[in-house]
Formats: structure tokens, sequence, C-alpha cells
């Protein structure tokens, strides 16, 4: 039996998800992958737990779906910062889900770096340090010999990264164009149903999926952050939030352009597209009028999609219906079993 210490840094929607799914899947990963997950750190806004013993992640829960914060943990610190956390950890793998910030990458970004600077593998959920320095990131992760997977920053359990990656091998990626942000996507489909873009938003708000501020999904953020990530780690291209121009969201769509539109057979998504011109790449999100026959117009509501035009391996087309954090928190344990192997 292999054990790994673990250490979780975030802990909201997310974090909580792989919490579960530790208690959950604690069988199956001993029984089909020889694999024993110890957490031995955690993290969140209110403090930081270091227990080398481990942490019972079924109590843990609890304790934070009760609405309290690590720092009201047996052994908890309060404001113990989550960088000193991984300073601190006797850690083989740090997990990374705290909340995504666009201006610094931080404190994930001084994070990740700690921990590859302790020979720590790294598993991201959170996008911010790979916007940020994904060149710098994977270089140290490299130098330093360590694991370094983010397959759950890219359309949470579908395997974006990992495709594009190891399965496309060998072809010529001419462009890539998807759906990255299910938010978005199914307020769209809500105003394609008869609704104004508000009710939409605040249906989506009242059912706990779209934020109390849904800035970084319908102004296109969230997809440009996905599509830098993308072009980085899959066309081998570097490439920042300053390169993907047009960054256009959904807010200017209205019920009667998409009624219009479906008169016309087409339907509006949000599209990012990433596409090869000489050694660079041009890159935008903004919303598409597509033709009802396109695979992109075909994912609706919840559901996310790429399409990948490759010179060997054809136009592969792939699409995932995922609701709640359980399938990101799924992506995250496949990285850390894909690390572990």
């Amino acid at each position: 039996m292999q054990k790994v210490r673990v250490a979780l840094i975030g802990l909201g929607n997310v974090g909580k998800a792989f919490l579960q799914l530790m208690t959950e899947k604690e069988t199956l990963l001993q029984k089909q992958y020889g694999l024993s997950l110890v957490l031995t750190a955690v993290a969140d806004s209110s403090g930081g737990l270091i227990d080398g013993r481990g942490i019972a992640p079924a109590a843990l829960l609890s304790h934070k779906q009760g609405g309290r914060g690590v720092a009201a943990f047996d052994g908890g610190q309060a404001g113990l910062p989550s960088p000193d956390v991984v300073a601190q950890a006797p850690a083989d793998l740090m997990l990374e889900a705290s909340p995504v910030n666009l201006q610094t990458g931080q404190p994930g970004l001084d994070c990740v770096r700690t921990a590859i600077g302790r020979g720590m593998g790294v598993v991201l959920a959170n996008k911010g340090p790979l916007v940020h320095d994904y060149a710098g990131l994977s270089a140290a992760a490299r130098a330093a010999g360590v694991g370094f997977a983010f397959s759950a920053t890219v359309c949470g359990a579908l395997p974006v990264v990992n495709i594009g990656q190891r399965d496309l091998a060998g072809c010529d990626i001419r462009s890539v164009r998807g759906i990255f942000n299910s938010t978005s996507n199914s307020i769209l489909a809500a105003m394609a149903a008869g609704g104004s873009y508000s009710q939409a938003l605040r249906q989506a708000q009242l059912d706990g999926i779209a934020e109390a501020d849904p800035t970084l999904d319908v102004e296109g953020w969230d997809t440009a952050n996905k599509l830098v990530i993308v072009t980085n780690s899959i066309l081998g291209v570097p490439a920042t939030l300053r390169d993907v121009q047009p960054v256009t969201g959904i807010t200017g769509i209205t019920p009667e352009q998409i009624a219009e539109g479906a008169r016309r057979g087409e339907v509006v998504k949000l599209v990012a597209t990433a596409e090869r011109s000489g050694d660079g790449c041009h890159l935008s999100v903004q919303p598409q009028w597509l033709p009802s026959e396109d695979f992109l117009a075909g994912v609706s509501g919840w559901e996310m999609g790429i399409v990948f035009d490759t010179d060997i391996m054809g136009l592969q087309q792939l699409k995932v219906d995922e609701r709640g954090p359980i399938p990101t928190a799924g992506a995250m344990l496949r990285d850390v079993i894909n690390l572990s192997r």
C-alpha cells in the first residue's frame, strides 16, 4: 500500500467535495490503486491546521458544513497563511483549490512555488497560478522532478488537458474551439426558452450555481482563463490574458436576438477560440452564432465542450454534463491517482 500525504489548500465547494471523495473512495483507492491518502494539512480563509498523524476528512467536512472554519477545528491556528501551511506541511502532494485571483494569482501562486521548492507534487483546481506563470511553474516542477497536474482547471471532469497533452500526441492541432463556462451556457439556454437575461441569472443564483458576483462567468473572463491554460499547456504557445482579444461576454445578448437566430437555424454560444497563426495563436472569447449542425451548438444547458481540429486524428469533439463541485473534485482525485502511479 502506497501512502500519500496530502495538503489541501482551500475548503470552498471543491475542497469540501474532495474531502467527501477521500471518504467515499477510500476503499476503491486501496483496492484498485494500492493507494492510501492521508490528509496532513489544510487551510482556508480562517487559518490552517497541520497534523502529521492525519486529519479525519469526514470530521473536517462535517465541521465545515456547520459553517465553521479550519481555525475552529481541533488543532487549528487562526490567521495562519496558506503558504505558511504549505511550508510546514509534512506532505507529498499539495492540492490547491482556493479562489481564483485574476489580479495577482495569490495566495495560490506562492503555495505552488513553495510546494515545488519543497519537492512536493502539485495538483491544481485553481486557475490563477497557471494564468499568471504557467511557464515558470511548469519549468520549476520539471527541474525539481515533481508532478504537476491541473486537469480540473479546464472544464472540470472533462479531460481536456489530458487528451490534448497525451492522446493527441504527434498531432498538429490547428485550432481549438470550446464552450468552457457552464454558467453562461445555462443562462443562454434559459433565455432561449423565453426568459430574460436578468431572470435567467437570478434563477442560476437561486439554484446556487451562479456566484453572487457573476462577472467572471458572464463577461467571459473565466472562459479566457481556461483558454490561456489550453494554449500554454496543449498548443505549446506562450500566452497570457492580454493575448485574448477580444473578451466579450453574454450580457449584451437579448431574447429577441436569440429568437431571431433560431429562425435562421442558429444558436448563440460563448465560444473560446485558439487558431494557429504562424508560430503563435489568435485567441478570442466572444458570443458566436452557430449553425444548428455545429457540434458546439449542441452543447446545451449545463454542458461544456471542446473541438480539436487536428491534421492526422481528425476532429476530436467532446462534451460533459456536470453540475456541482463533485466532478471538479473528481478531476483532482484523477490527478492525484495519476501522479502517484
